[in-house]
């Protein structure tokens, strides 16, 4: 049975503030308003060696009124869930647009949006996770930290689960009124591993993705939790053991587990309008894809294909409608190697007359004005292509790669090295052990017209974070890039612990 909306949330006054806020910005002039009422629940526990570390839990809720008006923005925000605050904070943001409006450079507009009348939407999850005990979610996680320290060379374990449950209630003059709940969740463990003959130390973290998912994700759904915690104590062990790479180029395979980062900072913030427009120069940069290049550059090989999508089952980024009244959608950003679109809300499409909006306005809080955020941002793979283990056939000397870890870009999204959390030397197209000290290093364009083969749907693996930031003031965002597995041609491998002066 699909979840539904909780009824603590569907209790509060949602309608009667959004009317009364809705009412009296429509008799103070403005050409839109919207009226936003957001409850965020999140619990985080965390265990160190089997024992209970941390554990907290936290709920946000309030309201925001967002306007337009002489083609200006104004934004206001309250938590006092009265009719009275709501046409009070409604006087606000139009008062914030009028002192806003002197120093306006341009005329805001918005792209055209139908009405999508009075709809709710659920994201996709079997179990609330905060109906869950948390001593069950403690119990298990401590069970999988025992599983872990029993093997004589792992000195700790760490464990966590992060859980969300987001409300949101949206309205406009226009007529949309939307009501959704989203759940997602982000399990982990890690082992530290130390081997006394050489007294070198190292980690090895669980691959299990944040996910669009409730609580029968930890236990089993979706994710082989005992196969992954089974390997992990021998796996740990190949890496303390393992040589230290030499540098050169290589060919290399990338899983899946490792290349949604890449795909995050080198295309997924580099396809943000807002940023590639210089809307984010102060802060967390600009982009080298900027708009004079949509249409023409060349962003990577021919087999490269890289779509955007609000509506994906289980990512992090997918929802209903977004936080302007935009229905979720799915649309191409690189075809065929090629840039051809960007992310957008409503401003951005209107700015550069590109049409509709693709539905990527979010805030991460009630307290936040939204903002251009980052969609489910992913590699697409070959409908009829080969195997992981088909494309390390191809490889005569090279390097395999599992797990994201440590990673640095520049603020064009141009320059990076990656490292990750377990690489692997394939030799004769066959994989002969781990490797330690790996990062590989490229341009964005380099390495994405370095891609010569994508795996098959059998390959695909959604993977994500929890924590994307982005804006002044600060907001976080969750969001999901899939990739298939990948095979890349003559990549620059640098040995970390050489470049560290070691």
């Amino acid at each position: 049975m699909p979840a539904q909306i909780d009824d603590a949330f569907l209790s509060l006054p949602l309608r009667t503030l959004a009317d009364a806020a809705l009412s009296r910005a429509r008799e103070l002039g403005v050409q839109h308003a919207d009226f936003r009422l957001e409850r965020i629940r999140g619990s985080r526990l965390s265990l160190h060696d089997g024992r209970l570390d941390g554990l907290s839990d936290s709920e946000d809720t309030g309201f925001a009124v967002r306007v337009v008006h002489d083609g200006t923005w104004g934004f206001a925000a309250g938590v006092d869930l009265t009719p009275e605050t709501a046409v009070r904070v409604a006087e606000q943001a139009v008062a914030v647009a009028r002192v806003s409006r002197p120093l306006s450079t341009h005329h805001v507009e918005m792209a055209d949006e139908p009405s999508h009348g009075d709809v709710s939407w659920v994201s996709s999850y079997e179990i609330d996770p905060f109906t869950v005990p948390d001593d069950d979610k403690i119990t298990l996680l401590a069970d999988r930290s025992a599983g872990l320290l029993a093997h004589d060379l792992v000195a700790h374990a760490e464990a966590s689960l992060y859980s969300v449950l987001e409300n949101k209630f949206y309205a406009d003059l226009a007529g949309t009124v939307t009501t959704q709940q989203r759940v997602r969740l982000h399990a982990s463990l890690e082992a530290v591993g130390i081997d006394k003959e050489t007294s070198r130390f190292d980690t090895m973290r669980t691959l299990a993705p944040p996910v669009g998912r409730g609580y029968e994700y930890v236990t089993g759904t979706g994710w082989d939790w005992d196969a992954e915690l089974d390997a992990m104590p021998d796996l740990l062990v190949e890496k303390l053991r393992a040589p230290s790479v030499d540098a050169g180029a290589y060919d290399m395979v990338i899983a899946p587990s490792n290349l949604w980062l890449t795909i995050h900072e080198s295309i997924g913030h580099a396809t943000e309008l807002d940023r590639a427009l210089g809307y984010e120069a102060n802060y967390a940069g600009t982009s080298f894809a900027t708009f004079d290049k949509l249409g023409s550059l060349k962003y990577g090989s021919p087999v490269m294909n890289i779509v955007g999508d609000r509506t994906v089952e289980h990512g992090l980024s997918t929802i209903g409608y977004d936080d302007e009244g935009v229905a979720g959608q799915s649309w191409d950003i690189v075809r065929d190697g090629v840039l051809v679109g960007y992310q957008l809300d409503r401003g951005m499409a209107a700015l550069k007359a590109l049409g509709r909006s693709n539905g990527c306005a979010f805030a991460d809080s009630a307290g936040h004005v939204p903002i251009q955020r980052m969609a489910n941002v992913s590699l697409q793979p070959d409908p009829d292509g080969p195997s992981t283990e088909e494309l390390i056939s191809r490889v005569e000397r090279g390097i395999f790669v599992e797990g994201d870890k440590s990673w640095s870009i520049d603020m064009q999204r141009y320059n990076f090295q990656f490292t990750g959390q377990r690489f692997y030397r394939i030799e004769n197209g066959q994989l002969a052990g781990q490797l330690r000290d790996v990062a590989y290093q490229a341009t964005t364009t380099d390495f994405w017209g370095a891609l010569e083969a994508t795996g098959g749907p059998q390959t695909y693996v959604l993977g994500g974070a929890f924590n994307c930031g982005k804006g002044q003031p600060g907001q976080v965002a969750a969001v999901s890039h899939g990739a298939p597995s990948t095979l890349f041609r003559g990549i620059r491998i640098l040995n970390t612990q050489t470049e560290a002066g070691r």
